[in-house]
C-alpha cells in the first residue's frame, strides 16, 4: 500500500527531494500539495503511513484531526518533518491539536524554530533498525536548522542534533558545544509506529545533510523535478517512511 505525503509545496518544488527519495526506494506515495485544505476523503484510501511535511495544521478540521489519530491507534503509521510549518514553527501550530497526543514528543507553546549559523551536527544516540546500516559514528553530517522539542517518556531519541560555536586562535580551531537537541524520535500510538524527525527534508534546514554520502544519486518522481542528493541522505529517510510504515527494508 502507498503513503500520503502531505507537505513540501508542489512535487516541483519543494516536494522533490522526499519524492525523489521514495521513488528511488521503490515506495509508492501520493502528494498532497499543502496550498490545497485537506479534504475529508484524504483518509478513504488504504495508506501505510501519512507523512507531514510542512503542512500547516490549519489545513486540517478537528474531526479530520481526530480521524487520523484514529488511523494511527489502529495501525497506520505518521512521520512528522519539521519545518516552518510543521511542530509549532511559524504557523504549524500542531501543539494545540489533538496530534499532540500521537506525535513521539512534547512541543513547545512558541516559535520552536532553531537557525543555526555555525555546525549543527547529527549525533547517534542509540542502535535502531533506521539507522543500522548507515556511518553516522565515521561521517557525521550536519544541519542547518530544526524544531526545539522534548522527547517524550516512552519515545526512543535515535539522533540528536549538537550545536557549536566555532572560534580560531592562532592556527587552532576551538569547538564550543552550544546545545543538544532531538532530532530523530521514535514511539507508538496504539498500534501505529510513529516519528518526528525535527530538521527539514529539503533546503535549506537539510543543510548538508543532503549531500551526506560519497555516492551522488540522481532521483526524479513523476511531475517532480530532478534532485541530486547523496545515498546515505537517501538512506535516511526511506528507511524513516519504511519503519513507520511497517514494511520490510
Amino acid at each position: 500500500m502507498p503513503v500520503l505525503y502531505m507537505g513540501d509545496g508542489a512535487l516541483e518544488n519543494g516536494a522533490s527531494y522526499l519524492a525523489g527519495v521514495m521513488k528511488t526506494f521503490e515506495i509508492d506515495f501520493d502528494h498532497m500539495d499543502p496550498a490545497r485544505r485537506c479534504p475529508d476523503s484524504f483518509l478513504d484510501k488504504a495508506y501505510d503511513a501519512v507523512i507531514l511535511s510542512d503542512y500547516p495544521s490549519a489545513n486540517f478540521t478537528p474531526a479530520q484531526l481526530k480521524t487520523l489519530k484514529t488511523k494511527v491507534e489502529s495501525g497506520m503509521g505518521l512521520v512528522m518533518i519539521g519545518g516552518w510549518d510543521s511542530f509549532v514553527g511559524q504557523s504549524g501550530h500542531y501543539d494545540a491539536t489533538i496530534l499532540r497526543e500521537v506525535l513521539p514528543v512534547e512541543m513547545h507553546n512558541r516559535d520552536d524554530r532553531v537557525n543555526c549559523s555555525s555546525p549543527c551536527v547529527v549525533e547517534k544516540n542509540t542502535d535502531h533498525a533506521i539507522i543500522e546500516s548507515l556511518p553516522f559514528a565515521a561521517d557525521m553530517p550536519c544541519v542547518g536548522g530544526f524544531n526545539e522539542v522534548k522527547a517524550k517518556a516512552n519515545s526512543v531519541t535515535i539522533l540528536s542534533a549538537r550545536r557549536f560555536k566555532v572560534s580560531k586562535s592562532a592556527n587552532a580551531f576551538n569547538f564550543i558545544a552550544q546545545g543538544v537537541s532531538p532530532l530523530l524520535v521514535v514511539g507508538m500510538c496504539g498500534k501505529g509506529r510513529v516519528a518526528a524527525f525535527m530538521s527539514d527534508v529539503a533546503p535549506h534546514w537539510i543543510g548538508g545533510l543532503v549531500d551526506w554520502g560519497s555516492r551522488r544519486i540522481t532521483a526524479q518522481s513523476p511531475g517532480a523535478s530532478q534532485v541530486e542528493i547523496g545515498e546515505h541522505y537517501a538512506g535516511l529517510f526511506a528507511n524513516i517512511i519504511r519503519w513507520t510504515s511497517n514494511t520490510a527494508f
